[in-house]
């Protein structure tokens, strides 16, 4: 009788598995090129916001911002683009590195890919935990603002 980590170590990609990994990484492969097209239309939008939007805050706000609100919208853009670098990154390499563990059939490079996998999931994780909690953090803030006006 065999255990269960012998059973795992002897864990094998049959055919029908390897047709769903090949689709999966011409997915992956898409999903990641849009992802690296939508940073570059990040990274554009970051370097001409003050064109874009420098005459729209001057109408709206009558030069009366003590900051420059175009020169706020390009670190914002610049920041978000650097942001979504990592995970679109994680998911070119594994789509990459899926579709060679594939072609060479190599386990280390499949768990190369998995684990390329892994670290797209745990960043997308980690920026959601980032994200809810400043979502409850503004809902507080608001719900306080409320309370005191």
């Amino acid at each position: 009788m065999h255990s269960p980590i012998t059973q795992l170590e002897e864990l094998n990609v049959n055919n029908r598995s390897r047709i769903y990994l090949r689709e999966i990484s011409k997915w992956t492969f898409f999903l990641s090129i849009v992802g690296f097209i939508g940073i570059a239309f990040m990274v554009i939008l970051g370097i001409f916001s003050n064109v874009i939007y420098g005459d729209a805050f001057n109408a709206i706000y009558k030069n009366q911002l003590p900051f420059n609100m175009s020169l706020i919208m390009t670190i914002l853009y610049l920041v978000f683009a650097v942001i979504y670098l990592a995970p679109v990154l994680y998911l070119y390499n594994f789509s990459r590195r899926l579709k060679r563990a594939l072609s060479v059939k190599n386990n280390d490079t499949l768990a190369d890919a998995l684990k390329m996998l892994k670290s797209h999931y745990k960043f997308i994780g980690v920026f959601m935990i980032i994200m809810l909690s400043l979502y409850a953090l503004l809902f507080i803030v608001g719900m306080l603002g409320i309370a005191l006006a």
